[in-house]
């Protein structure tokens, strides 16, 4: 066994992080990145080192599953969202159900929750229940607590900001209770082809998927149509696209921003 596949190995057994999912150029790129940290040389020497250094095995997990994240990232698609995917859900029903896929640090859930927060301020009769998960408890744990830095607020209006967030004396912004109560974060293996939760009305699941096999994402494609109500919505991300022998599980809502619905 040669020492990538080695190191792959330890990976596996160690961070519970199949690799064998994930593009082999991905993985490497990876590595070499936090090899460069370390200065390692060889794979070899990177897992004497992740070995000797306890520490190091988060790091390698957050270089793994990479986190890039932020309120109300492409806000082409929110605006669809916002004007005519959710109000059309809630003209069929007064409770929605969402899942965050790869929710990362909580920015798009609680986007989400913006958006709705707002909606059912002007009708009492809505509700919505958003299930955010991520197979990064590091991450999700942040998600949770809801404590995000001045910067992060860039996107935000002041009016949002005011709405919905609480001015911490470090300066640091948390995220209101009426925004966390619509949101249940947990962990959850997206290769575990099991949802996170069925008969959904909207699915999320943008800039996750360009890191799998081809093979992998027709079978999250699978997983995420059975998951969708017979109505449902499925958003992916902007650079990613459904391979061809899944693209007749769905229909294309508005192919520019990646919004799809459910094919019955």
């Amino acid at each position: 066994m040669d020492e990538f596949s080695v190191l792959k190995r330890y990976i596996e057994q160690t961070l519970k992080i199949q690799c064998s999912n994930y593009k082999e150029d991905y993985i490497k790129r990876r590595l070499l990145s936090r090899m460069r940290s370390t200065n390692t040389a060889t794979y070899d020497d990177y897992l004497r080192y992740v070995k000797a250094h306890e520490q190091e095995l988060e790091l390698l997990r957050n270089a793994l599953t990479i986190n890039v994240t932020e309120f109300f990232r492409d806000q082409d698609v929110y605006d669809i969202l916002k004007k005519e995917v959710l109000p059309d859900l809630f003209r069929k029903r007064k409770k929605i159900r969402i899942w965050c896929a790869g929710c990362s640090t909580g920015e798009e859930p609680y986007s989400l929750a913006m958006i709705l927060s707002d909606m059912m301020a002007a009708n009492k009769e809505l509700s919505v229940q958003i299930y955010a998960t991520d197979i990064d408890e590091v991450v999700l744990g942040k998600a949770k607590e809801g404590i995000f830095q001045a910067k992060a607020m860039a996107k935000l209006s002041e009016a949002q900001i005011h709405r919905h967030f609480t001015v911490l004396p470090d300066g640091n912004y948390q995220v209101k209770p009426h925004l966390k109560e619509m949101i249940r974060f947990r962990p959850h293996d997206l290769m575990s082809g099991i949802p996170a939760a069925r008969f959904l009305d909207l699915l999320t699941c943008r800039n996750v998927t360009i890191y799998f096999t081809e093979h992998q994402k027709d079978e999250l494609a699978l997983m995420f149509n059975s998951a969708l109500a017979s109505d449902g919505y499925y958003v992916m991300g902007k650079t990613e696209y459904l391979g061809r022998l899944v693209e007749n599980l769905f229909v294309p809502y508005n192919s520019l921003q990646k919004i799809y619905t459910r094919k019955t």
